[in-house]
Order: C-alpha cells, then sequence, then structure tokens
C-alpha cells in the first residue's frame, strides 16, 4: 500500500466534510482494501464510517424495505423482515463471499463501488430500489453507469436503500469459485406491473434484460425465460468463461431464479 492517513467520523455530516476535502470513504473494505494492496487504489486519505450508528439499521416503510447503508451482508441475512418479506435478498447476501467477507462487507460500499461481479447492484436493479444519499435520491435505474462508475459524486454518500417489496423474487448467482464473486448473476423480481430481470457478472457492469423482462411479464415461468435468445454480444470473454457460456447461463441461471421464485 502507499501510505495514507485514516479519520473515523462519528456522524454522516462529519463523513460528507471528510469527503469534501477529499478523504476516500471506507465501509467495509472488501474492494478498496484490496485495490489499495495491489496500488490500484491511492487514496491519501480514509474515512472510516464503521463509527456512525445511523447508517445502520433495517425497518419497514409502507411497501419497501429500508436498510442503512452500513448494514453488514450477515445483518441482512439474518434479519427477520428481510426473510419474510424479501427472502430472495436474504439468500443474496448470505451467499456472498466467505463468514469473514459477510461480518466486514457493507450493503452501501457494494453498491457504490459497483463492482461489475458483486452481487448487490442486481438487487438494487432488479427491484427497482431508491438509493438514498446525503443529498438525493436516485432511482436504480439512474444510479449504476459502468464499471465501477455510479452517479454519486465526490462528497456524496449513500445513506441508505429502500427495496420495494415484490410478489416475489429469487436470485441465482454462478460462483467464480476463487473470488466467489459471480460468474454470473441473475436477479428476478415480479410485481404487480411486470417483471424486472437485472444480470451481474457477465458484462463490464450490470445491466437489465429487456427480453427477459418482456417474456417474464407476459408469462412469469421458466419455460417463458427458456424461450428468450440471449445475444453474446458485449459479454465478457475471459479465462474463466466465454462471451457464450456466459450467455447461456443468463438464460439458464434466469430459468432457475423463475422455478426458486414459483417455489
Amino acid at each position: 500500500m502507499y501510505p495514507f492517513t485514516l479519520e473515523r467520523p462519528q456522524t454522516t455530516a462529519d463523513a460528507v466534510k471528510l469527503a469534501g476535502a477529499g478523504a476516500k470513504p471506507l465501509a467495509g473494505g472488501q474492494t478498496l482494501l484490496a485495490s489499495m494492496k495491489l496500488r490500484l487504489s491511492s487514496p491519501e486519505q480514509l474515512a472510516d464510517l464503521s463509527a456512525i450508528k445511523e447508517l445502520t439499521g433495517i425497518c419497514r416503510d409502507g411497501d419497501a424495505l429500508v436498510i442503512g447503508a452500513m448494514t453488514r451482508h450477515m445483518d441482512v441475512a439474518g434479519n427477520a423482515d428481510v426473510k419474510a418479506l424479501i427472502p430472495a435478498l436474504a439468500h443474496l447476501a448470505d451467499n456472498i463471499g466467505d463468514r469473514q467477507v459477510r461480518a466486514m462487507g457493507t450493503l452501501g460500499g457494494s453498491v457504490a463501488n459497483n463492482d461489475p461481479s458483486a452481487c448487490y447492484p442486481s438487487a438494487v436493479l432488479a427491484l427497482g430500489a431508491t438509493i438514498h444519499t446525503t443529498t438525493r435520491k436516485i432511482a436504480a435505474d439512474d444510479f449504476f453507469l459502468g464499471m465501477f462508475a455510479t452517479a454519486l459524486k465526490d462528497d456524496e454518500l449513500i445513506t441508505a436503500i429502500s427495496f420495494p417489496i415484490p410478489q416475489r423474487a429469487a436470485y441465482m448467482k454462478f460462483k467464480q469459485q476463487a473470488s466467489r464473486f459471480a460468474l454470473v448473476g441473475v436477479f428476478v423480481a415480479q410485481f404487480k406491473t411486470g417483471a424486472r430481470v437485472a444480470v451481474t457478472g457477465a458484462s463490464t457492469g450490470v445491466f437489465r434484460h429487456a427480453g427477459l423482462e418482456q417474456a417474464l411479464s407476459q408469462n412469469f415461468t421458466a419455460q417463458s425465460a427458456a424461450g428468450v435468445k440471449i445475444d453474446a454480444e458485449g459479454l465478457n470473454s475471459d479465462i474463466h468463461a466465454t462471451a457464450a457460456y456466459r450467455a447461456n447461463l443468463i438464460s439458464v441461471q434466469t430459468q432457475r431464479a423463475v422455478t426458486q421464485a414459483l417455489a
């Protein structure tokens, strides 16, 4: 690592001031610290958000679940309201990384970093969530801008994310065994207004699949998903899988997710 200083703000306001002065927010550190160790990132100052209690917690607000940005993966996975209202989200959180990662990693950190193979962005996008920040509210469809890129400004922090409660939903991840990130992950959600399908791990960033959404909005079955041709154009091709393999996985994982959602 390059040398850096570490601050530990006690309030969101203090954290915003530090971020505005150039400090890099540190949530769980699962992405940031790894990139610093590899010298891919070299912030001169970090603002550790772990002491800010107002950024944690889970509560129901009408037809949505609101989860604080600094809520750990293990707390999302074990929360009774999440299990009862959006069990797919609890399942997703319970299968991120290993136990140590789930004990340290946070919802807000994952979403703010927008790793192209991270799990949470697919849930945020498929559920049509709203990202609450220190200055505004951002719809999921407007938030993710590409690989490690989001609509967040430098001095803007995620405070919470509001997840609409779907009629049914499921998440299926085909893991890259070494990292446990998603080689391909598909989150499917059904609402009264139709279906939403978000894919992670297959491209340079999380994305919705219009063809699968149209088919599942008309007929929410695995057979309907199987009838959609998945184009490999623009998908990742690397040592782990070709673009064609990932395209096939998108179809298979979507079918599995729909079957799970209907179970």
